[in-house]
């Protein structure tokens, strides 16, 4: 046999990688910036115990935080993207281990900055922000007033930014043990050992051969079973300080802690869970006619990956993948499509996979330099087309966001950012059909039927799920429990059982998913994907079906960056997310794609 080579980052050629130059065109260029956040720090310091002085004070003390911000922005940004790269490169570890340091000391120093600015009487500062010089920091300001009711004094302030850093340590820790430490081994694939990696295992859950699908869970899941109490410490330490932080600030709950900056209501994010609840009759039809299609006795876990339609294979190069994305996103315009492909080709992209690079994929932009994009590109999975759409999609809103508003207002919310990415997905899909009904390919329809079902299933459905263990976990915590081994499994088993029917078994260690999960670490985000869909399904429609308004819309949504609240934005593109209407129009889509199936495979 012979072995499946993925090379170290030193040998990925420079034209498969982002070109990070744009921020920093050295690493002593990066050391320089970062010796002088001090100095930036100490600037903004000076104006402690002042900034209620006068309006020309409290102007000066937002440039000086606007430099550091800016500073510390950069500096984080390069570390971070640096380590992403390579997470088994101790120097690039290095780095962002001491920006993070540098943040978390910045953020003590300026503990005084956010509660003077609250401490400002209202009627004054009102007054001091009709001035045209503060229109730059009118939507930051009143931003940081919103958080007025859970911001502590300037010494508890102090407190809990120092301690921010040993609160990661729980995330840090897992994301070593994920992407580093742990060996899955190999998979052999028509006589070839194949290496079993985060990035590998989607390809071989789609394999058509059961026994390949069934080695490679039994062996992924394995692996995690054996550090099952690891896992679960780690997890459990992040959901424990999750609830640390909000009873600090005096949330009534986790959930509300990260949802109150963004103004977004928990009867929003329970609200997505019960509408999900009411829908799951049609998923448990789609994994009956998974399990009949499929020809099964039963339908194990390591069966609802594998593409329905077995007979459609091919492979799409990264340059035939760009070109797709060009002519689907045609709708979008000639400016979006030729920024975001130049970009792809350009140096926004960190293409392939090189041993040490975190799994996945995402978009990270900052205020200077590319909206860059980390990818672990394999041509043949028609799926990374979307995932190219998908991070495309961010990384323009990111775009947009930098070339339409000041620094103070230019971040849009998560909840925004998974709108523009799922919303190009649509149209990638509503693009592969039509070419594929136009040369009269029914195989290839069937396809996109099923691949474009199940992506939705796994945006909708799998992510409210994750949504709703989340919450169960904090729950947990919120009402005395602590978080076992055997607690966080059984919630997870649960769930997993609830949302894939009847008609789906599971092995002994299936719950040991809800342990392998990154985004868990950032409490209460995988909501976002499900009501971020919901949106773009709506807008999509909007768009394509609509005129020059409707367009006009949506590119107002994308250049508001964040000037806006998320709900405000998404209603000024056209849909209410207050509303349960857009995620049940998302699942009736996915009720309609799922008869189109169950009539063409028949």
């Amino acid at each position: 046999m012979t072995n499946e080579y993925i090379p170290l980052r030193k040998d990925v050629p420079a034209s498969d990688k982002w070109d990070l130059s744009k921020i920093y065109a050295s690493d002593a260029d990066w050391e320089t910036a970062l010796n002088d956040v001090p100095r930036l720090t100490a600037a903004l310091s000076a104006y402690k115990g002042r900034l209620a002085e006068s309006p020309e004070t409290l102007l000066a003390a937002l440039k000086a935080d606007e430099a550091l911000g800016r500073q510390i922005e950069d500096v984080y940004h390069y570390a971070s993207l640096l380590h992403s790269a390579d997470q088994g490169d101790s120097s690039a570890q290095e780095k962002e281990n001491r920006a993070i340091m540098a943040l978390t000391q910045v953020e003590a120093a300026l503990s005084f900055y956010t509660p003077e600015i609250i401490a400002i009487p209202d009627e004054k500062i009102d007054a001091w922000l009709k001035g045209e010089a503060f229109a730059p920091y009118r939507v930051y300001i009143k931003k940081i007033r919103h958080l007025k009711p859970y911001t502590l004094s300037e010494k508890e302030e102090r407190i809990l930014a120092l301690q921010k850093e040993s609160g990661q340590t729980a995330e840090n820790a897992f994301s070593l043990l994920n992407n580093v430490d742990l060996n899955f081994g190999t998979i052999a694939v028509d006589g070839v050992d194949k290496p079993l990696t985060q990035s590998t295992w989607s390809t071989f859950m789609q394999n058509h051969d059961r026994d390949i699908r069934k080695k490679t869970y039994t062996q992924f899941y394995g692996t995690f079973e054996s550090h099952a109490n690891t896992l679960a410490a780690l997890y459990a330490g992040s959901v424990n300080n999750d609830v640390f932080v909000a009873r600090a600030r005096g949330y009534k709950s986790s959930l509300e802690a990260a949802l109150y900056q963004d103004k977004v209501s928990p009867a929003v994010y329970r609200n997505l869970i019960d509408t999900v609840h009411k829908n799951l009759d049609t998923l448990h039809r789609y994994y009956a006619l998974r399990k009949r299609v499929l020809g099964l006795s039963e339908l194990r876990h390591y069966d609802v990956y594998v593409p329905l339609v077995a007979s459609v294979h091919q492979k799409t190069s990264y340059e035939e993948a760009v070109e797709i994305v060009r002519n689907a996103l045609a709708p979008l315009g000639k400016e979006y499509t030729d920024t975001l492909c130049g970009g792809l080709l350009g140096g926004w992209c960190d293409r392939y996979e090189n041993k040490g690079k975190r799994s996945g994929a995402f978009s990270s932009g900052c205020y200077r330099g590319y909206p860059y994009i980390l990818l672990n590109y394999k041509d043949d999975s028609i799926r990374d087309v979307y995932t190219m759409a998908h991070e495309g999609g961010h990384s323009m809103h990111s775009w947009y966001s930098v070339h339409n508003n000041p620094y103070p207002c230019y971040s849009y919310t998560i909840f925004e950012a998974e709108v523009a990415s799922t919303f190009n997905e649509e149209l990638v899909f509503e693009y592969l059909l039509k070419e594929a009904k136009a040369k009269g390919n029914r195989e290839l329809v069937l396809y996109l039927l099923s691949m474009r079902s199940s992506d939705i299933l796994a945006t909708l459905y799998r992510q409210t799920m994750f949504a709703e263990y989340e919450l169960k976990a904090h729950e947990a915590v919120e009402n005395g429990q602590p978080l076992s081994t055997d607690v966080l499994r059984s919630i997870y088993r649960t769930l997993l059982e609830q949302y894939f029917g009847p008609d789906t078994r599971f092995e002994s260690n299936s719950d040991m998913e809800g342990l392998r999960i990154p985004h868990f670490y950032s409490a209460f985000y995988v909501y976002k994907y499900a009501t971020g869909i919901s949106a773009s399904l709506a807008l999509a429609k909007r768009v394509t079906q609509g005129g020059a308004a409707e367009r006009e819309d949506y590119f107002k949504f994308l250049k508001s960056g964040g000037s806006r609240y998320p709900m405000e934005s998404l209603r000024m593109a056209g849909v209410n997310m207050e509303s349960a209407e857009p995620v049940q129009a998302a699942l009736d889509t996915f009720r309609e794609l799922l008869e189109q199936l169950e009539e063409g495979l028949k």
